[in-house]
């Protein structure tokens, strides 16, 4: 019988070590696993945290284990790049840090055993990811386990599958079931009992084979589906191994069985019905903890994902946790899976995106609530598609058809990228990352572009993989575009939901992000190392108001919001105050007056408040209360303006001369003038940015059309950003570029 030996209690760790050691180690830190070594410097900005290898040890006596014929040492996520020595011997070595692998370790144990990793999440160009907006951290982020089992076991070794494969075919009311499982070493005399049970876990078939026929087929009457939120009903099936009545080994999967359609006109469908998929992207990181999570953490992310009212989730950009994996079977979130194939085509990675893929498919075949492959994310970051890389997408789409016939393929594009583009035809699904409102343009192109991609394409199934923009607590009651504000990202999101939420022709819309999640190369929003384009803070402390908009729209639990909670000094005689409700009516009080009530069938309710003295607002929505305050103050509080430190311009250190051109110009100003783009275009082919100008075969065009998108946006903020995709220009070099631009004449538009 199978069992499984946790290993993840005092390992010895170095970063300082120059090689595996042959003893144990007697100066090293002690830490336990999941670990990373970059908990505090891949979150802290300044884009320096350390890439590099860094060694693992501990020592383990032979008879610790229990008793078994053959051990396998099982990985579940070490980032990115691993070798596993025992007693001085190299056993193996593993690309790619989000999947589970396992290492046969049985010849090279002895009665002492000295284990160690060798672990590299170093710069490379054949593992990806390598160059993408959020931190890799390195480590043994996962569980380590020892699987001990009997010499005839289900397979342990295949690309760290779980060695059992359920595929289930709804047919009207009934379903066929399919059970393969994948044995090693099995006699003439064993035999392999399959066994299939309810959610209450009663028993309700059976059969038993051979040990050598590893496919059995079954029927379920009157099949209880699996519906998404709904209803995530869940089938367990179990096979075991034995001699005789001797049980050799066992392998279980829970399984779900539901039909799908992804529609180009309908949207996504479920067990023949319209269920429309709204919902999160999520990235696995915290604050101060970093990718080693515990399972309280995955099960907190889950819970607030179901608050919202979320009914699928983007596990981006990478194979999350497996636990993971299990919370959307049991919650009914309908998920899209994918590998770190991102921002960077590498001709050295072709490789690794196979094997990536290889494992992201096996080790996640049996879940019902995953029914697309990721294939990249914003792979064209850097310019157009080539033959190289539409080649690796081809080869990956076909692979995943072939080990899967039950699900579709997808991949998200970058926003620059052209609809016409011949890699966006290869997936049977497509989804766009678009920023209009936030990365240049405005938040009313949105909608727009997704209806211009549907009459262009009306066969292609089209959804938007990553949209949002960041908020941090800095306040104001007239949001901007590009200020940081709670407020700001509160109204994109409410124009955003309006916009996507009345398509149903689109697919799927993941918000960007879920959580705030750490990327040591941003520098911007005041608190550097993070990306903060989330719902929920960091440390998961605080729903940002724009949370309360999807709940609005997306929950069924009654609830009402009042907007602005942190913004209590307001400078105005009268302010807008926001409310966010699922009920079909709210009343706002000021000081127990009643400032009337009002109703909105877009969730969206907004009042016009005295501001004098101090006042308490209480917001009735049915039986649901919320509170908040406000105060009136005289001048504005200089605490809710945004403040970034280590910028290395600040608006205010940059000349500026009435009537001309400067780094605080917009884009669009300055693209304006003949003079002005030549300049900017030229300066900005110096720093390699990646769009306009190493592309050769790009059209005037498609130029423009990217201008357009990112025309709303500060020449400074713009270059700002760019610091996260590795394009760097010096302080000097950025006032030698405002000061030609400030000798170029700003252009008037004239009225007509």
């Amino acid at each position: 019988m199978r069992q499984i030996y946790n290993f993840n209690t005092k390992w010895a760790f170095s970063k300082e070590a120059l090689e595996a050691p042959t003893t144990m180690p007697e100066r090293w830190n002690w830490v336990n696993i999941p670990h990373t070594w970059n908990d505090i410097d891949g979150q802290d900005g300044g884009n320096d945290l350390y890439r590099g290898t860094a060694f693992y040890a501990k020592e383990l006596e032979k008879m610790d284990l229990p008793k078994a014929d053959r051990y396998f040492l099982e990985i579940q996520g070490a980032n990115s790049s691993a070798i596993l020595y025992i007693n001085g011997k190299k056993l193996a070595n593993h690309d790619g840090g989000y999947s589970t692998w396992r290492v046969d370790i049985t010849d090279a144990l002895e009665d002492k055993n000295l284990f160690v990793f060798e672990v590299d999440n170093s710069q490379n160009d054949r593992v990806y990811p390598q160059n993408a907006d959020f931190t890799f951290y390195g480590g043994i982020y996962r569980d380590l386990n020892i699987i001990a089992v009997n010499e005839s076991h289900f397979d342990l070794e295949y690309y760290g599958a779980p060695g059992i494969k359920v595929t289930p075919e709804v047919v009207g009311e009934n379903a066929k079931v399919e059970v393969e499982v994948f044995v090693k070493n099995v006699k003439e005399n064993q035999k392999l009992v399959y066994t299939l049970k309810d959610a209450e876990g009663n028993v309700f078939a059976e059969q038993e084979t051979p040990a050598s026929q590893t496919v059995a087929s079954f029927e379920i009457e009157n099949v209880h589906l699996w519906h998404g939120k709904k209803d995530p009903y869940l089938y367990t099936a179990e096979v075991c191994l034995k001699d005789e009545e001797e049980v050799l080994d066992n392998v279980s999967a829970r399984f779900g069985c539901r039909t799908f359609e992804i529609h180009p006109e309908n949207g996504f469908i479920l067990n023949g019905e319209e269920y429309p998929l709204r919902g999160v992207s999520r990235h696995q990181d915290r604050w101060g903890i970093g990718n080693a999570l515990l399972k309280e953490h995955h099960d907190e992310d889950m819970d607030l994902i179901c608050e919202l009212g979320a009914t699928t989730i983007r596990l981006a950009h990478y194979q999350h946790d497996q636990y993971f994996y299990d919370l959307c079977d049991e919650r009914g979130m309908v998920v899209w899976a994918e590998i770190p194939y991102i921002s960077t085509h590498m001709p050295n990675g072709r490789e690794n995106t196979i094997s990536q893929m290889k494992e992201l498919v096996v080790q996640n075949y049996n879940h019902p609530s995953i029914v697309v492959w990721g294939l990249s994310n914003e792979i064209t970051m850097h310019g157009d598609s080539d033959e190289d890389l539409r080649e690796n997408h081809v080869i990956l789409n076909d692979l995943v058809h072939e080990m899967d016939k039950t699900r579709l393929t997808t991949m998200a594009c970058v926003s620059m990228c052209s609809m016409d583009d011949p890699y966006v035809q290869i997936p049977d699904t497509v989804s766009y990352n678009h920023y209009f409102g936030w990365y240049g343009g405005d938040t009313s192109q949105n909608g727009p572009w997704f209806d211009e991609f549907h009459a262009k394409y009306p066969n292609i199934p089209i959804g938007c993989s990553e949209y949002g923009c960041e908020a941090l607590n800095w306040h104001t009651s007239d949001p901007q575009q590009g200020d940081y504000t709670e407020e700001y990202q509160a109204y994109y999101h409410e124009e955003l939901i309006k916009q996507f939420f009345t398509r149903k022709y689109m697919w799927a819309t993941h918000v960007w992000n879920m959580f705030d999640f750490g990327a040591d190369a941003r520098n911007e929003g005041g608190e550097n190392g993070q990306n903060h384009k989330g719902l929920v803070t960091f440390d998961r402390k605080y729903k940002k108001d724009s949370f309360y908009a999807y709940k609005a729209w997306l929950s069924d639990d009654p609830f009402v919001h009042i907007c602005g909670k942190r913004y209590v000094d307001r400078v105005e005689e009268t302010t807008k105050v926001t409310v966010y409700s699922n009920q079909p009516e709210v009343e706002l009080f000021a000081n127990g007056v009643s400032l009337g009530k009002q109703t909105s069938p877009e969730h969206f309710f907004y009042f016009e408040v005295p501001n004098t003295g101090e006042t308490t607002l209480v917001a009735v929505a049915g039986e649901c209360r919320d509170e908040s305050f406000i105060r009136k103050v005289e001048v504005f509080n200089e605490d809710y303006r945004l403040k970034e430190t280590g910028a290395i311009l600040n608006w205010f250190d940059i000349n500026e001369r009435e009537g001309y051109l400067s780094l605080n110009s917009k884009i669009e100003d300055i693209m304006k003038s003949e003079e002005g783009a030549k300049l900017f275009m030229e300066f900005m082919k110096s720093g390699g940015s990646g769009w306009g100008n190493n592309s050769t075969n790009e059209t005037e065009e498609e130029v423009k059309k990217k201008m357009k998108m990112l025309g709303a946006f500060k020449v400074l903020r713009y270059i700002s950003l760019l610091s996260a995709t590795n394009v760097d220009f010096t302080k000097e070099q950025l006032l030698d570029l405002n000061e030609k631009l400030n000798k170029v004449e700003k252009k008037v538009d004239c009225l007509v």
